[in-house]
């Protein structure tokens, strides 16, 4: 296989995704070892993907970590205090919360971020929706002028009957 075939192939990105298989892990890091252009090519992916999740990450919830970090401390103090060995799921709630194995985040923010791309589509429904209210406006109007009409030719029609 040509070294230009294994990095076109996808393998590298599956490998640093953490996606591969144990042996396409196997291939990369011998092709790793082999070629060169192949280790810089990984290197470069890795900066793609870190470039990638700096400029698409969400800022995470003010006093997130201060909550992870106070969890954690009474994780550690509990563990120093006993000597038996410990079922860390027992801890994985506060003594205070019900039992659910997730970190409560709080958040002052009551708007929803959504990605770029979907953007777009809600301003393109809401264009299309404004216009398909226009036309039904429009096409009402038209019915009931042509609803109008015709009653007029009934009344018409029945004042000259004999």
């Amino acid at each position: 296989m040509e070294i230009k075939e294994i990095i076109n192939s996808g393998i590298l990105e599956t490998y640093v995704m953490g996606i591969a298989t144990a042996e396409e892990m196997e291939q990369v890091l011998w092709y790793k070892r082999q070629y060169k252009e192949v280790d810089a090519a990984l290197q470069q992916i890795e900066l793609d993907m870190e470039r990638f999740a700096i400029e698409n990450g969400i800022e995470p919830p003010a006093g997130t970590l201060a909550k992870i970090e106070d969890r954690i401390d009474e994780i550690q103090l509990l563990k120093q205090e006993v000597s038996t060995p410990i079922d860390f799921q027992d801890f994985t709630q506060a003594p205070h919360e019900q039992k659910s194995p997730y970190i409560e985040v709080e958040s002052e923010s009551s708007h929803m971020r959504i990605h770029k791309a979907w953007r777009w589509v809600f301003a393109a429904v809401f264009v299309l929706g404004k216009i398909f209210l226009g036309f039904a406006i429009y096409f009402y109007l038209e019915n009931r002028q042509a609803q109008q009409q015709i009653q007029e030719l009934k009344m018409e029609v029945n004042s000259r009957k004999p």
